[in-house]
């Protein structure tokens, strides 16, 4: 199974593939010198001129490499809300809407696996969102469902990290609580499309993939894509309705029932939590969480650089 990443080696972007054993990477952008990184890989097609280094041996071990967020910048990032079975039943509104709830996040909201996500001093209710995630790969616009496969590059995993009291700063959106930097991850690598059973002509066997997602070892979500209200091949035909999906563009297809929020109390995640995401086709997102810094501290009047 070929997985791809992105990647970093004593501070110098790369991106490859992960040996077959597990052990290492395999460095694309030297055998591939005329592609930048892994969302131009996509942007070009050539997914399957990659393929073809699949058997070599890895140039880094997997210790010596540090993980980045999967794309360096996606142009766009869509995030579907409340879409599993039961995630109605979690809010006072229990609105049965005909359409996906639908928002942005932005590329430096993300950091990579084995990275630390990021609680602000602005809030404690730093919170995880286990999630399938899409990887488009063919450009399109109204694409009709028994069409939607055709335009996947691959799946990858997400942790969607939300600042909880800051989505309910206004009634009608929640871009806020949604962008802070480096509050989810996304990765560790990207899985192809072919990788996955069924016909050309549909997504129907991704309803199998079980997800999980685990917050020092104790499992808060557990669910398939089969209880979604929304399918993922809905979601690239409504999305591309009002858009034109480009290769590279990505979507979060939405989180299971169980996020800290919804614990009877709250719990929120706190410095030294481990968080991990897994489907076992597609591996194990892991994230630890640090603070920020402190209040009033003189980093707090700084502007980081971004950590890509």
């Amino acid at each position: 199974m070929n997985r791809l990443l992105s990647y970093t080696i004593d501070g110098v972007q790369h991106f490859g593939l992960m040996s077959g054993d597990g052990s290492g990477a395999i460095e694309l952008d030297r055998r591939m010198p005329d592609v930048a990184n892994l969302g131009q890989l996509i942007s070009f097609g050539r997914l399957d001129d990659a393929a073809a280094y699949a058997d070599e041996q890895p140039d880094h071990g997997l210790d010596d490499i540090t993980f980045e967020r999967l794309l360096p910048w996606p142009s766009k990032i869509f995030c579907i809300g409340v879409n599993y079975g039961g995630r109605a039943a979690e809010y006072t509104d229990s609105t049965d809407a005909a359409y996906p709830s639908v928002f942005p996040r932005f590329p430096d909201g993300f950091t990579g696996h084995n990275r630390p996500i990021i609680r602000p001093p602005e809030s404690e209710q730093l919170d995880y969102e286990g999630e399938i995630v899409v990887v488009i790969g063919k450009a399109g616009r109204r694409i009709p469902m028994a069409e939607a496969r055709r335009h996947v590059a691959g799946l990858t995993l997400g942790n969607e990290g939300t600042i909880r009291n800051w989505v309910r700063h206004a009634k009608f959106n929640v871009t806020q609580g949604k962008n802070w930097p480096s509050s989810g991850s996304f990765g560790p690598w990207l899985v192809p499309i072919d990788h996955f059973g069924g016909a050309a002509d549909n997504l129907d066997s991704l309803d199998d993939l079980h997800l999980t997602t685990s917050v020092n070892g104790e499992v808060r979500q557990d669910d398939t894509p089969a209880s979604m209200k929304y399918s993922i091949a809905y979601q690239i035909h409504y999305l591309s309705t009002f858009t034109t999906l480009r290769p590279g563009d990505v979507i979060f297809t939405g989180t299971p029932t169980g996020a800290g929020a919804r614990q009877d109390p709250p719990v929120w995640l706190k410095p030294g939590d481990v968080i991990e995401v897994t489907v076992p086709e597609l591996g194990t997102l892991r994230n630890t969480v640090a603070d920020e810094f402190e209040p009033g501290t003189p980093e707090a009047a700084m502007t980081p650089p971004d950590p890509q």
